[in-house]
C-alpha cells in the first residue's frame, strides 16, 4: 500500500494501453481529462524552481491542470467558492435534501448526460420550490444550493442532487421569514411523487421531439412503444427523495460544502495500492449497518478507468447552481431583506485585495526565504542546481 499513491499515477502507467484498447471510441472530453490529470504537477505543464537564500536548497514545482475532474486541483477550487459563499449564510438551520433517478433513468442519462443532468435539476429544485410554497405545507419562497453527483461510493453510476436548504423562506408578499419546523423541512412523500410525475413528462416530451439518443443494448428505445414500455415499471415505484436532520449551524454547513461541492468521482486519499491485481480502494457500502460501512474493493485496472470515466461532465456544464432566494441575479436583494426581517446586522463583505504575485513557502530545511530562480516552460527540465558560488540560482 502506498500512502501517495494518486489518480494521476495510475493514469500514467494504465492510460496509454487503456487508450489504445478503446481507440475510435472514445469521447474528445474523456481524452482532455485523462490528459490533463496524467500531465497535472508534472514537468508537461511547466513551473519553477525556487531556491532558498541561507542554505541553497532548491525545489521544483510543477504547474496544476486545473481540471475540474482532477483529485489534485479541487481542494484549492473549493477553498475559494467557500470563501465566496460564506457571505451568504443564514443564521437558520438548514437542511440536506437528495433527488435520485431510478436505475432505468440513469441508464438512459449515461447516454444523454447533458440533456438529463439539466432535467435532473430543473425538475428537483422545481419539485422543492413548488411544494415549499404550497400553503399546506410551508407556504414561502426557499433558496436552494444544488450539487450534481454522478457517482457512488463504488463508482458506479448514480446520478442523484445534493440540496442544502435554509429552513425557511420569505412570504408570497415578502414582508416576513416563515421558518420551517425544527427537525422538519417538507414531505418527502409529497417530494418523490412531483418530482416523478415532472421528470416522466418531460423525458417523454424530450423522447418526442428527437433529443435523446439510444446506444448499444438501448438502441431499441428508439421506437416509442419501447420507450413507454420501458419507462412503465418506474411510473408505479416510489422515487426516494432523501432528507437528513437539519445541520448544527452555519459552519456545520460550511464543512459539509467543503467535502461536497467540487468533490470527484474518488479522492486520493481512497486510494490504497495500484499493482497487478488492479486498483484497490475504499468505498462505503451503504447496506450495511454504519459500523461496517468502510470497505476495501479491487478492481482490474481497465475496469477502474471505465468506472471513473463515466463520470466526466459534458463541456461546459454547471454542476452547482442555486435556486429561488439564492438565485444568482436575485441573491444579494433577496438575502439582504431576509436579513432585516431576521433583525440581523448585514456586514459589508470584504473588498478583494488585487492579487499579489504567489511567494513560495519556506524553506524546509532551514527556514529561510525561498527565491524563484528560474520559469520552467512546458515540457522543460530545469537545469542543474545552482553553484555553491552561486546561491541565488541565477544563471552563470
Amino acid at each position: 500500500m502506498s500512502a501517495s499513491l494518486e489518480l494521476g499515477d495510475i493514469f500514467r502507467a494504465a492510460g496509454p494501453a487503456w487508450r489504445s484498447a478503446h481507440a475510435g471510441r472514445l469521447p474528445l472530453q474523456q481524452l482532455k481529462v485523462m490528459s490533463a490529470i496524467e500531465h497535472c504537477r508534472t514537468a508537461a505543464l511547466g513551473g519553477h524552481v525556487a531556491a532558498c537564500g541561507d542554505c541553497g536548497h532548491w525545489r521544483i514545482a510543477y504547474n496544476s491542470c486545473r481540471n475540474r475532474h482532477c483529485p489534485r486541483c479541487q481542494g484549492n477550487a473549493a477553498r475559494t467558492w467557500l470563501a465566496e459563499r460564506e457571505a451568504d449564510l443564514l443564521p437558520v438551520g438548514y437542511f440536506h435534501v437528495v433527488f435520485t433517478l431510478p436505475t432505468r433513468i440513469a441508464d438512459i442519462a449515461l447516454q444523454n448526460k447533458a440533456v438529463l443532468y439539466a432535467l435532473l435539476f430543473q425538475t428537483a429544485s422545481e419539485t422543492m420550490m413548488t411544494i415549499a410554497a404550497d400553503p399546506r405545507h410551508l407556504g414561502a419562497r426557499i433558496g436552494i444550493t444544488a450539487v450534481l453527483h454522478s457517482w457512488g461510493s463504488a463508482l458506479t453510476h448514480h446520478p442523484h442532487v445534493h440540496m442544502i436548504v435554509p429552513g425557511g423562506g420569505l412570504s408570497p408578499d415578502g414582508q416576513r421569514w416563515i421558518s420551517s419546523r425544527p427537525a422538519f423541512l417538507l414531505p418527502v412523500r409529497v417530494l418523490g411523487k412531483l418530482f416523478r410525475r415532472l421528470f416522466l413528462t418531460r423525458l417523454l416530451a424530450l423522447f418526442d421531439a428527437d433529443r435523446l439518443v439510444f446506444r448499444g443494448q438501448l438502441a431499441p428505445l428508439a421506437e416509442r412503444r419501447a420507450f413507454l414500455r420501458y419507462l412503465a415499471p418506474v411510473r408505479s415505484r416510489r422515487w426516494v427523495v432523501y432528507a437528513k436532520p437539519p445541520f448544527a449551524g452555519p459552519k456545520a454547513v460550511l464543512a459539509y460544502l467543503s467535502r461536497y461541492t467540487h468533490r470527484v468521482a474518488i479522492s486520493n486519499r481512497r486510494l490504497l495500492a495500484f499493482n497487478e491485481k488492479g486498483v484497490t480502494f475504499r468505498y462505503k457500502d451503504y447496506r450495511r449497518d454504519t459500523a461496517h460501512q468502510q470497505q476495501v474493493m479491487t478492481l482490474a485496472t481497465d475496469e477502474f478507468i471505465r468506472r471513473f470515466m463515466l463520470h466526466v461532465l459534458p463541456r461546459g456544464f454547471h454542476r452547482i447552481r442555486h435556486y429561488g432566494l439564492l438565485a444568482s441575479s436575485s441573491r444579494k436583494a433577496s438575502l439582504a431583506r431576509v436579513r432585516e426581517l431576521l433583525n440581523v446586522i448585514s456586514t459589508p463583505a470584504p473588498e478583494v485585495p488585487e492579487a499579489e504575485p504567489a511567494t513560495p513557502p519556506p524553506c524546509p530545511c532551514c527556514g529561510g526565504p525561498m527565491v524563484v530562480i528560474q520559469i520552467l516552460p512546458r515540457w522543460c527540465q530545469p537545469r542543474g542546481p545552482p553553484r555553491a558560488t552561486d546561491p541565488a540560482g541565477g544563471s552563470p
